[in-house]
């Protein structure tokens, strides 16, 4: 498993080149790195689970209610800095349009806002995971 310290060091690499994207493997992983285009507007990172994984995977988003999914690939950020609080919690209530959590791509700090008004329900990924365009982050009710 290729740990996010190493990620965060391949996309300081791409950013720093002039490629469009990178591919890394080993007997494990596969990640593919991209440079946004017109085409595309987030960066991929397909990593290559093992078979075993994938129902786990598939499993993680739980079934119900209303959930705010991640518009990229990036880190999750629960709050705005590591000595400030987070930006919600289980059992606060949102707005749509207010800040939940910060993902961080390619050395850029991108503020998402809740897609629905409600209840923190369920915080879905901890701080600091890697998480996936359309991952679900946050349940709310």
């Amino acid at each position: 498993m290729i740990d996010i310290e190493t990620l965060k060091k391949y996309i300081e690499v791409l950013e720093e080149s002039s490629l469009a994207e990178i591919e890394i493997s080993d007997d494990e992983d596969s990640i593919r790195l991209a440079k946004p285009t017109a085409d595309s507007p987030v960066v991929a990172i397909a990593p290559n689970a093992p078979a075993a994984a994938q129902p786990v995977q598939a499993a993680a988003p739980a079934t119900g209610g209303k959930t705010i999914k991640s518009p990229m690939v990036g880190v999750f950020y629960a709050a705005p800095s590591p000595d400030r609080p987070s930006f919600v919690n289980v059992g606060d209530t949102v707005n749509k349009g207010d800040i939940v959590c910060i993902i961080e791509a390619m050395k850029i700090m991108n503020e998402i806002p809740a897609t629905e008004s409600g209840t923190i329900t369920e915080i879905l990924v901890e701080n600091g995971d890697v998480v996936e365009f359309d991952q679900p982050l946050f349940k709310i009710g």
